[in-house]
């Protein structure tokens, strides 16, 4: 039973993201290498808002109030971090573009800016989920049962599906953001911002799942609609890609811009 819901958790948390990197980024070095590097951005930004945390824990008093103080300010502080790394990783981007476009023989650049929106954002989601989930994997393994003194059976479940809409959302949020940060929209950059300190503030409604996962998924949702217009999608060519229609619609197919 352990590992049935050790595998099933896995799977529903990062079988999305797993077919996205191989149908879409694995298949181009230049792809993957940007992926791993949006990565390592992340982890970063974990390592900094780890020790700020490490020093608040230190100087915060041990009372209740003063805890979920301490939490609040570490969730802000680790999301507000994550979106200046995301800005700098774009910025980095940038300038590796131009110096591909030197170097390369084409007259096109080597992949555009799009496509580092969706490959960035799929790594720093791949990279969150990992360390969001890890440790709660190992624990489906046993010894023990969730829910025997109380607690609530979906524990694991409700953190895989969580787990989920914090990688998709990653990757809308770097689409949206790289727009942005392209056309100069602040106020997009702003929703950004404000649509992921809503998410992982919703987590305070824990371990009433029902109260968390729902509007997570209603800005799943929302989010994927922007981001899907904002990369240049529209009703046709998504009709025409789910009929299977649009050779050209899939990014491993998708022409630089």
């Amino acid at each position: 039973m352990t590992a049935a819901v050790f595998i099933g958790c896995s799977f529903i948390a990062f079988g999305p993201a797993l077919a996205l990197c191989v149908c879409t980024v694995a298949t181009d070095p230049l792809r993957l290498v940007f992926l791993i590097a949006g990565g390592f951005f992340w982890l970063v930004s974990l390592l900094l808002s780890s020790l700020v945390w490490f020093v608040a824990v230190q100087i915060g008093g041990s009372n209740n109030a003063s805890k979920k103080n301490l939490l609040i300010f570490g969730v802000v502080f680790s999301v507000l971090l994550q979106e200046v790394f995301r800005f700098a990783y774009y910025k980095l981007l940038k300038k590796a573009n131009k110096g591909l476009m030197t170097i390369s023989q084409e007259e096109t650049i080597p992949i555009s800016v799009r496509q580092l929106s969706y490959v960035s954002g799929l790594g720093f989601g791949i990279m969150s989920g990992v360390f969001s989930l890890v440790n709660i994997l190992t624990d489906s393994l046993g010894p023990g049962t969730v829910g025997i003194y109380g607690d609530s059976p979906q524990y694991f479940l409700s953190s895989a599906f969580m787990t989920l809409a914090i990688v998709l959302l990653h990757v809308f949020w770097g689409i949206v953001f790289f727009d942005a940060c392209e056309k100069k929209k602040w106020w997009a950059l702003a929703l950004v911002i404000l649509s992921h300190l809503l998410v992982s503030g919703l987590t305070f409604l824990n371990p009433q799942y029902e109260g968390s996962l729902v509007p997570s998924y209603i800005i799943v949702m929302l989010m994927g609609t922007w981001a899907f217009f904002t990369a240049g999608g529209s009703l046709r060519n998504l009709k025409l890609c789910l009929m299977c229609r649009d050779k050209d619609f899939l990014l491993a197919n998708q022409r630089s811009r």
